[in-house]
């Protein structure tokens, strides 16, 4: 297991070893998170869980915060992260490229069932020209990532499915002028509403958590976006260990993690008051991977 410095803006370091990216003892866990908008309340909890999980491991934990989720499955794969929290995208394209397993899942009230989440896409509230997905064509759209599963990839299928006369694939919705007046990647949902909402873009695509977390705590005005589409249910978000955490070690992790209750982690860093994580397998995120092949020709 190796530890992996950040430097400059909180980007991740990958690749080489070098005077300004120097990897550190392999006695030292390292959990990679998505793109966020942190708050001090949300770094707090989620350095307490990883001195809960160290303290339970035995060995120190450490917690980065990477660029995009492309970085995290980099890391992954050479070993430069042990465990990765993730979308369901993510998910498969960790389990594809890295060899990374799957092993709890967030789930509200510790409920499997309830392990799901829904992409949806906003505008304003104001803009009446934009009342369903069959509006959007011609309009300016910003999508968060492109391995994000509510921030892309639902969002795509969803739109090439309500417009099958088009012929539509990934490719041609992604590039300005074909479907969209112009269209480009956030990085983070919460980029996304905030351009939405000052009016830079006609519409973006988000996890219905987030957009209920962001109007919760002010940041988005009650009643100021609409939403225009709601996808299918989504496998919830997992955190996934990589090749290098041996099975011994993936189980004591699991155990930690299924047995985790500290409500400030759920309701502040993953913004789903009342969860708890649950196990969870590849079988889970399969479907989700197999539409991403699909819609890429993959």
């Amino acid at each position: 297991m190796k530890l992996f410095r950040l430097f400059g803006l909180g980007l991740l370091c990958l690749g080489v070893v070098s005077a300004g990216c120097k990897q550190e003892a392999d006695n030292v866990l390292t959990i990679a998170y998505a793109p966020n908008e942190s708050t001090e309340q949300s770094v707090d909890a989620r350095n307490g869980m990883a001195a809960a999980l160290g303290k339970a491991l035995g060995i120190p934990v450490r917690e980065v915060h990477t660029s995009d989720y492309t970085a995290i499955i980099e890391a992954l794969r050479t070993g430069q992260a042990d465990m990765a929290y993730i979308g369901s995208l993510a998910v498969g394209m960790a389990m594809k490229r890295a060899k990374a397993t799957p092993i709890v899942m967030k789930a509200p009230g510790g409920d499997k069932a309830k392990a799901i989440y829904q992409s949806v896409i906003v505008a304003r509230a104001d803009n009446d020209a934009i009342r369903s997905l069959r509006d959007l064509k011609g309009r300016t759209m910003t999508f968060v990532d492109p391995d994000s599963t509510s921030g892309n990839l639902i969002p795509t299928a969803d739109i090439i499915k309500a417009f099958p006369e088009l012929k539509l694939n990934s490719d041609l919705l992604h590039a300005n002028g074909r479907f969209f007046e112009a269209v480009s990647y956030s990085g983070k949902h919460q980029a996304g509403l905030q351009a939405v909402l000052k009016g830079d873009i006609d519409a973006a695509p988000c996890s219905d958590n987030i957009l209920a977390f962001e109007i919760a705590r002010g940041a988005v005005p009650q009643g100021a976006l609409k939403v225009i589409h709601t996808s299918a249910p989504i496998p919830a978000e997992a955190f996934v260990v990589g090749r290098s955490v041996p099975p011994e070690t993936r189980e004591k992790i699991r155990a930690f993690l299924t047995a985790y209750d500290d409500e400030a982690y759920f309701a502040q860093l993953l913004k789903v008051p009342g969860a708890r994580f649950v196990p969870c397998s590849e079988a889970d995120y399969r479907p989700i991977l197999d539409l991403y092949l699909a819609l890429n020709g993959e």
